[in-house]
């Protein structure tokens, strides 16, 4: 059996943030969700989130997700002391306890179950994950026998100038045989300069104690601060843009392009510079998304184009083409083969197959049929100051340039709506629509200001004309 401890109980002062640090997110996902993630590839039979500072804002964010049980760490006194505090969860328990840092998110699930096995093969009564830096000033280094077993823990400032040679450190990752460390947690000292519990020192009581390395360093990286917290996301991000185009997707310049770990791409989408895709996003084969683009939590079918457009909380159906600088937001719904072009704005609008919006327009909960033809400039007015109402035009019908439509209200199939019509009733199918004002030509006419004689002094003219603009 296995249980899991996750230290999520720390401020993280140096993030300078009211957030508590293991809630901040790379690539989509809180910190601390990512390391639930890491024990994918393992069978726990218990999880338990240590929580202190923000712990409702923890409990709120990971309340949902099933079995995960929640101890509280009233005052932060280290690592040996938060471990303590699932003594009582375990009475009894017989199997392996593994302890990780909340704020350690770029774990491989691989990595853990190497830890793990490593652990049960040899019959440990504890296996620490380590590490080979290129520059381990600042962490405290292990030492090891020649079959790994350890024989010190030394801090860094306490490293002799032999020792600092030694390039392995301690990652804060540990498993332990729960019936020995039980025996040796309420042990623990604080004697030290942090007057804290560290859970290092039971390295003193637990034998054998084993040390396992991590091939890749950088995925025991921790996040302390907003600089690490952007480093990691670099790491983060080669990892999955590397893992997309391995796949079949082409990344045209990489560097410049962002994608979180939460979207899904298929086989021969092409991804254009300076285009970011977050969220709960799926985009199907074929797509061309970008130049400039910004999809997030949205489903995209095959063979559509995105050009310098963002697309959020929306779907939008096979073949159709969007942008330049367009806007669907707000549960956006677009069928198929349509085309939404440029300085065009959608919100909680359905929008059938072969619907074209080719520029300047706003469409705002309105439901559109197919092969609808939406002229430039058509507005739908859907607020009334106090709640939005609904359009509703039927398949076929042509808007003409610059016409409004005052919601509620609904316009039949196959209707003509004359250029610049302000439609505020309903109409019929099969019909032409003529809302506007009758045009009058008056000859000669000219401004009032312009018709007075030169002489006069501006301040008669003005007082001559009040009413004038």
């Amino acid at each position: 059996m296995l249980a899991v401890a996750i230290l999520a109980a720390g401020r993280g002062t140096r993030m300078k943030s009211s957030l508590p640090k293991v809630l901040h997110t790379l690539g989509g996902r809180s910190l601390v969700e990512r390391v639930l993630l890491s024990l994918s590839d393992l069978e726990c039979s218990r999880r338990f989130i240590i929580f202190g500072y923000g712990g409702d804002q923890v409990k709120s964010l990971l309340g949902n997700l099933p079995d995960l049980e929640f101890v509280e760490q009233t005052e932060q006194l280290g690592t040996g002391h938060a471990v303590q505090q699932v003594i009582p969860y375990l009475d009894g328990f017989q199997g392996d306890l593994l302890v990780l840092n909340g704020d350690l998110p770029l774990l491989r699930p691989q990595t853990l179950k190497q830890l793990l096995q490593s652990h049960q093969d040899n019959g440990n009564a504890a296996t620490v994950l380590t590490a080979h830096l290129p520059d381990p000033t600042g962490y405290g280094r292990v030492f090891c026998n020649d079959q790994n077993i350890l024989t010190a823990i030394v801090e860094d400032r306490d490293c002799t100038a032999v020792q600092k040679q030694n390039r392995r450190i301690n990652a804060g990752v540990y498993c332990f045989h729960w019936p020995d460390l039980v025996q040796v947690l309420p042990t623990l000292s604080s004697d030290n300069d942090q007057q804290e519990y560290y859970l290092t020192e039971v390295a003193k009581s637990l034998n054998p104690m084993m040390a396992v390395d991590v091939k890749d360093y950088q995925e025991i990286q921790g996040i302390n601060n907003r600089k690490q917290l952007a480093d990691a996301y670099a790491i983060l991000q080669d990892r999955i843009k590397d893992d997309w185009m391995a796949a079949g997707v082409t990344l045209v310049d990489p560097d410049s392009i962002t994608i979180d770990e939460t979207v899904e791409l298929a086989p021969d989408v092409i991804i254009e510079p300076q285009t970011h895709l977050r969220g709960d996003t799926t985009i199907r084969t074929g797509c061309r998304i970008g130049p400039g683009s910004l999809i997030e939590n949205s489903q995209i079918g095959a063979n559509v184009t995105v050009l310098y457009s963002v697309v959020a909380d929306s779907v939008v159906q096979d073949g159709t083409r969007i942008g330049p600088y367009a806007h669907l937001r707000g549960e956006a719904q677009v069928g198929e083969n349509c085309r939404i072009g440029n300085f065009v704005e959608i919100k909680k609008s359905t929008l059938g197959d072969r619907t074209n919006v080719a520029h300047l327009s706003y469409l705002g909960d309105a439901t559109l049929g197919t092969q609808v033809n939406v002229g430039a400039g058509t507005i739908t007015a859907n607020y009334d100051g106090f709640k939005k109402h609904p359009t509703r035009i039927g398949d076929r019908t042509k808007t003409g340039s610059n016409s409004v439509f005052v919601a509620p209200v609904a316009v039949g199939a196959d209707v003509t709506v004359g250029a610049g019509s302000v439609v505020t009733k309903d109409t019929p199918d099969d019909c032409l629509v003529l809302a506007r004002a009758e045009q009058t030509v008056l000859p000669g006419w000219r401004p009032r200001h312009q018709s007075q004689p030169e002489s006069q002094p501006a301040e008669a003219i003005q007082q001559s004309t009040p009413d004038d603009s």
